[in-house]
């Protein structure tokens, strides 16, 4: 086997290529329980799961997905849920009767969620009964023929809103769809080109797109972060980042089933009930973003629990500060990893444990090809030199659902082998190492989720006192980037309209990630010759005052940038 090239520190116990397995992902599920049918699979509010429980429940769901609902091999099914028991069922039994799973994120409302429904054709869904009155409300709803609720993480006792009969799909409990214990009446398919999962990626347009993963493609990820990791049998993972965003699907979900772990689930953030989980069940692996660990370490009881266990923690999403890692070793003894991946997949770089670097993607992971181009010339550069980073892997995703446009301009060809551009920039050091530097892209990266300007740009349109909006990034300590609105008021309500009143309108209607943190209000927006809105004109004075910012060093910077409203919830 080859070493991947010009790496030094490439971990000795480690091989430099994987053999993925050939199978359905719900397979691993069943070695696992095969193996392990009385060992707990999950862990959550609601007491635990064995393997053989959830397999059985699996098979169930599936079986009312075959029989009772038709679907079918290749079926697209939506899954609008919170991290939970149900999310895992759901995500398997769609895998077993062939279909693709659609995960949509639960933070988004709906005037949102209509796009992923429209655009993968899904007609049966999934959904937490908190996210019913959302889903029902959205654009194209009455295509749906059928929506399973999970009672179990209602937030109210309330009755959710519904269409009128003629128009609402048929609303199924997930507890008696699990009931009727039917089971699917043929085998599972291996076939590893098969699809497996489309999840939504706002890309290099301003409407989010869907990545195509394979069995194939999410089983190379599987194998490679387990053996990375350092995943085994024995191994408790705490799951706090969501089930449909790649690093917290297969990291926290689909590895640990692989290896035959341990599944210990916080359903939403909280850094005290995030301790007193990892001490309680002896967390092994936990794999978060740095916006999560800050606001951890900040917790005053954090000295009263016994974090020991933790033999791996990394993450990505946004560089984690020396210092900060510094008093994660001090108080957890582990380093916190820090790693590269995509929607388009994942992972494709990682730091090894013995010989990590700060603020460091990592290295190349078995069978990824990663190089710095010249993003016009697509020229490699040499070490050093900053430029795009493009990536070949057995981890990529085949292209965007239903856009061929989009994945043409998304791949390149460097000595007869595909490469996609990843719109990042950045240098690969003297020891193999990648960093990156900034984006090419236009967009937002607010605590690891990517957000596209377009996109919160016409729901801004939406409101009736705004003319124009440019949406831009700004900095946030916390967040590591924030989204601004930079608004043209009309003139009638240029007395009345606040950057509050914006602020809480856009938060009514946009999941929490997305909604603007800064308004500012201007005459005019700058244009270019063409009509269109200047908005690098806007992103670049919006870094100069970041920058201006960044080098007063006598006392707090006093600034006339616009100002941050933070509604209280």
């Amino acid at each position: 086997m080859t070493k991947p090239k010009n790496i030094r520190a490439w971990p000795q116990h480690l091989p430099y290529q994987l053999t993925t397995p050939a199978t359905n992902l719900y397979f691993n599920l069943v070695v696992s329980a095969t193996r392990f049918p009385e060992k707990t699979v999950l862990i959550d509010a609601f007491g635990s799961l064995t393997y053989r429980e959830l397999l059985c429940q699996v098979d169930w769901v599936a079986g009312f997905l075959e029989q009772d609902l038709g679907v079918q091999g290749a079926e697209r099914v939506m899954v609008y849920m919170q991290n939970c028991r149900e999310f895992i069922i759901a995500y398997y039994a769609i895998l077993r009767v062939g279909a693709a799973l659609v995960p949509v994120n639960p933070m988004n409302k709906r005037g949102e969620i209509g796009h992923y429904r429209a655009d993968s054709e899904a007609r049966v869904a999934f959904c937490s009964k908190e996210n019913l009155d959302e889903l029902l409300a959205m654009d194209g709803a009455a295509d749906l023929v059928a929506v399973i609720v999970a009672n179990r993480q209602a937030s109210t006792g309330d009755t959710p809103a519904r269409l009128p009969p003629a128009a609402a799909p048929a609303v199924y409990d997930f507890e008696s769809a699990m009931t009727a214990r039917r089971v699917p009446s043929y085998p599972v398919a291996h076939d590893p080109a098969q699809l497996a999962v489309i999840l939504y990626s706002s890309g290099t347009t301003g409407s989010p797109k869907g990545c195509m993963h394979t069995h194939q493609s999410m089983m190379a990820s599987t194998n490679t972060v387990a053996h990375w990791m350092g995943m085994q049998s024995e191994t408790v993972v705490l799951a706090a980042l969501p089930f449909f965003h790649i690093t917290g699907m297969q990291n926290m979900m689909n590895v640990p089933i692989y290896v035959g772990g341990t599944l210990v689930l916080l359903q939403r953030w909280n850094r005290d009930a995030a301790a007193e989980l990892i001490a309680r069940h002896r967390v092994t692996h936990w794999n978060t973003m740095p916006t999560m660990l800050i606001d951890f370490l900040a917790s005053p009881q954090i000295a009263n629990y016994d974090l020991r266990s933790l033999r791996r923690l990394g993450g990505g999403g946004a560089g984690m500060p020396q210092a900060v890692g510094e008093r994660i070793k001090a108080l957890m003894g582990v380093d916190f990893l820090e790693g590269y991946g995509l929607s388009e997949g994942m992972p494709f770089m990682g730091n090894p444990a013995a010989h990590f670097k700060h603020q460091c993607l990592g290295v190349p992971l078995f069978d990824t090809d990663a190089r710095i181009v010249d993003p016009e010339s697509l020229r490699e550069l040499p070490q050093g030199e900053v430029g795009e980073i493009v990536i070949s892997s057995d981890k990529m995703f085949n292209g965007y659902w239903q856009n061929e446009r989009a994945t043409r301009e998304a791949f390149i060809e460097l000595d007869g082998e595909r490469f996609f551009r990843s719109g990042d920039l950045g240098y690969v050091d003297e020891d193999g190492y990648f960093f990156i530097v900034d984006r090419l892209k236009r967009m937002v990266n607010a605590s690891g989720y990517k957000v596209w300007p377009t996109e919160i740009e016409a729901l801004l349109y939406e409101h009736p006192d705004v003319r124009e909006a440019c949406v831009i990034a700004a900095s946030d300590a916390y967040r590591g980037e924030t989204v601004k609105a930079v608004i043209v008021l009309d003139e009638a309500a240029k007395e009345r309209v606040s950057a509050a009143d914006i602020i809480l309108w856009c938060k009514a209607r946009m999941a929490a990630y997305k909604y603007p943190r800064l308004v500012d209000f201007v005459d005019e927006l700058p244009k270019l010759a063409t009509g269109k809105i200047a908005w690098r004109q806007l992103q670049e004075a919006e870094r100069a005052k970041d920058r201006a910012a960044a080098v007063q060093i006598d006392g707090p910077a006093i600034s006339n940038r616009a100002v941050s409203v933070e509604p209280s919830d």
